[in-house]
């Protein structure tokens, strides 16, 4: 049975984000695949990485669980707003605290190459923006999109990623938004 597993990085549980979050997994629950949404508000961590890399801290029990669901997961989910051409602080540092070397990549030794060790899991990035698409690509240059899709998932072998962007949010009415929660239904459905 495929697994799946949402990712929820709005730290806001009113937020549009969760909405999505439920949204997918109500269309992912009714084709029957194994899904699991985990909200990154719920969880007890330090989102700081102290030392960087250069000494590893100990995981909290709620990351080393998430370890376990992403090493789980056929395809991941990530769900989160654009905030200053990026993502939140939340999930920055869940990403700096549970993607660390051994798990996500490993260095090889007097190279300048990595091995992946995330490969054979796909993902799907669901992100919401109050800056219209078309400005975000033309001014921005996706930065965002390319920082988790590029700099984090494929760097660790998550193939394929795909990105479906809701803008502008803050603009947006209740039809708009049902369209939108409609579609991301149908994603979760698909498991896409």
């Amino acid at each position: 049975m495929k697994k799946v597993l949402i990712i929820n990085g709005h730290p806001d549980k009113e937020s549009f984000c969760f909405a999505i979050a439920e949204s997918y997994k109500k269309g992912a629950d009714s084709s029957g695949v194994d899904c699991k949404l985990v909200h990154l508000i719920d969880l007890d961590f330090n989102p700081i990485l102290t030392f960087g890399y250069r000494i590893i801290s100990g995981l909290e029990p709620d990351l080393v669980k998430m370890q376990q669901e992403i090493l789980a997961a056929d395809h991941l989910v990530l769900i989160y707003p654009n905030w200053w051409s990026t993502f939140p602080a939340l999930l920055k540092g869940f990403i700096d605290r549970v993607f660390v070397p051994d798990f996500a990549f490993k260095y090889r030794e007097n190279s300048p190459f990595w091995d992946k060790l995330l490969v054979g899991k796909t993902a799907r990035m669901i992100v919401t923006m109050d800056t219209p698409n078309w400005y975000y690509f033309l001014m921005n240059i996706n930065a965002g999109h390319n920082a988790m899709r590029i700099g984090v998932l494929e760097f660790c072998g998550i193939k394929p990623v795909k990105i479906t962007s809701f803008a502008p949010v803050k603009s947006s009415d209740e039809v708009k938004r049902k369209k939108w929660l409609a579609e991301v239904e149908k994603l979760g459905k698909e498991q896409k």
